[in-house]
């Protein structure tokens, strides 16, 4: 069974997260490149919000592919190229779980890829047996 933890020994999230994630050893575990803000068509979307939507749909597209819903999602890392965009981020990231919570880090960097490539997500999942 995977159990998302917020304990109370530690300060609580800043948004909808979990602190942790703990799930049994007997599982199919899906490690999930970096998704970026291209469509089907290879087209870079223009601008942060439009990118952060293209990856969240590019990345539960890569888990469908491999039989996971959300719900199986248990840990992502989101990269940014510019700063104070950590609420768009989070209003983004909480529209795209619908209510779920996997563990979260959120990091800004200098660049990617390439320069026009304003974020990526990544992520782990988990589908027990």
């Amino acid at each position: 069974m995977i159990q998302r933890l917020n304990p109370d020994s530690v300060p609580k999230p800043a948004s909808a997260y979990a602190q942790a994630v703990l799930h049994s050893a007997s599982a199919k575990r899906l490690v999930i490149s970096g998704q970026v803000g291209v469509t089907m068509e290879g087209k870079l979307l223009h601008g942060m919000e439009a990118q952060l939507r293209q990856c969240w749909a590019n990345l539960f597209a890569v888990m469908a592919a491999a039989g996971f819903e959300k719900r199986h999602l248990v840990k992502t890392v989101i990269y940014v190229t510019e700063p104070g965009q950590v609420a768009l981020s989070r209003r983004i990231r909480d529209e795209a779980m619908d209510g779920l919570l996997a563990a979260s880090t959120y990091i800004q960097v200098p660049g990617l890829a390439t320069p026009e490539i304003l974020c990526e997500v990544e992520g782990e999942a988990v589908l027990e047996d």
